[in-house]
């Protein structure tokens, strides 16, 4: 249903662009974080299960593996622009619970490819559908999450909106990681569709009691416009992603070749220090800048990267794992605030949606390309490709310093 500007509660105004302290920003976006990081722990469980159950069950190679998990990544770039459309033409809120129902679907899909384990390639094929439905339920929560939050609390307030939401996805892929190794060890990979499948539900049910708030716009963007205000910030969003991307996809990978053990702690590394980032220094990207913040912030996920890649004990592994999401931390929201300067604000559900597109082109084309490199070099390598392509990141976040957008 349709939102009439007449309807939105007077409670939702935006917060006044002085004299809103940062708790009273946390206060109101709260009960929209807490939801998001019910949500994403979907994702954070299967992110040490999935490469593994790919390989172990389905006897896939490090390539197929990157092709799986970037699929997600890829299907959520095509439907960014979608996404940000609903959110901004029909209210961030209808976008977000369609996401929701649409996790709940990939939950299912996953289960019925258990079905399959003695037809490999058509087991593979299903996880692949589950991916895309996942990947369509991500962008239409993230994209509406964003738009939302930054309808309540106002566009002077867009990076803190952005740190929080990413504190809870992040929080989540922290909290996730541990918790799918426990269900999986006791009830397999079946484990892991029902618990995301009551997950996804949890998080329908939050989220059906929030108010709601206008639509942005009463009609409908062209992508191209929005996509050409923000790519030279999304170029350095996506380049500062392939950390994030490498860790992902393959730390699993990396921990079992090196008999290390356990890789949840690598997710939880990275989530914890993802975390205390935000939580230090969230305010940031508003007040100097957000091209001075990605420029510091990359600089230390690529030193993370160099860890892991020069790594020969679990414990720098892990250690690496943290700088990466210290860095990746404040790179997304610091790209993220030039990228809101430079675009209309009629538009911001979509031009959220086209600067997330970024995230997902990197990795949707970082995972497997990075699996085709790990099958020639070894898992191993594909962090000091991953520390060179952050490091160029650099390079973008110098340029937006020398060219700060128009405020909006």
């Amino acid at each position: 249903m349709t939102i009439k500007p007449a309807d939105k509660p007077a409670s939702l105004t935006p917060l006044a662009s002085t004299g809103a302290p940062s708790f009273v920003v946390f206060l109101r976006l709260a009960p929209l974080t807490l939801a998001v990081f019910i949500a994403f722990l979907t994702i954070g469980l299967q992110l040490p299960v999935l490469p593994l159950h790919l390989k172990d069950a389905l006897g896939m190679n490090a390539t197929m593996v990157g092709v799986v998990v970037g699929a997600q990544f890829a299907a959520a770039l095509l439907s960014r622009a979608w996404a940000g459309n609903q959110a901004d033409l029909h209210g961030a809120k209808r976008a977000v619970v369609m996401g929701f129902m649409a996790a709940a679907v990939s939950a299912l899909i996953y289960l019925a490819s258990l079905a399959l384990l003695d037809r490999p390639a058509l087991s593979v094929l299903v996880l692949l559908a589950g991916r895309v439905v996942l990947a369509l339920g991500e962008s239409l929560v993230v994209t509406g999450a964003m738009s939302w939050g930054i309808a309540l609390v106002g566009p002077q307030h867009g990076g803190k909106v952005m740190a929080w939401l990413g504190i809870a996805i992040y929080a989540a892929m922290a909290c996730g990681a541990p918790l799918g190794v426990a269900v999986s060890h006791v009830y397999g990979f079946a484990g892991i569709c029902l618990v995301s499948l009551a997950i996804a539900l949890l998080a329908l049910v939050l989220i059906a009691g929030l108010r709601p708030v206008a639509p942005g716009a009463s009609r409908r963007t062209p992508f191209y416009k929005v996509l050409g205000a923000v790519w030279q910030p999304g170029l350095g969003l996506a380049l500062s992603s392939v950390g994030f991307g490498v860790i992902t996809a393959f730390i699993a990978l990396l921990f079992a070749a090196r008999g290390w053990g356990d890789s949840s702690l690598a997710f939880t590394s990275f989530g914890v220090a993802f975390i205390i980032a935000r939580l230090l220094f969230a305010h940031l990207p508003d007040r100097i800048g957000g091209a001075r913040v990605a420029l510091v912030c990359v600089l230390i996920e690529a030193l993370g990267q160099l860890l892991i890649w020069q790594a020969d004990a679990s414990a720098l592994a892990y250690a690496g794992a943290a700088l990466t999401g210290f860095g990746y931390s404040l790179a997304f929201p610091g790209f993220g605030v030039e990228a809101m300067r430079r675009a209309p604000p009629q538009t911001r559900g979509l031009a959220m949606g086209a600067y997330v597109a970024f995230l997902d082109l990197s990795l949707g084309v970082t995972s497997p390309l990075a699996g085709a490199l790990a099958s020639q070099v070894g898992v191993q390598g594909v962090y000091l490709a991953g520390a060179v392509l952050v490091g160029l990141s650099m390079l973008v976040a110098l340029h937006l310093m020398r060219s700060p957008g128009e405020g909006t």
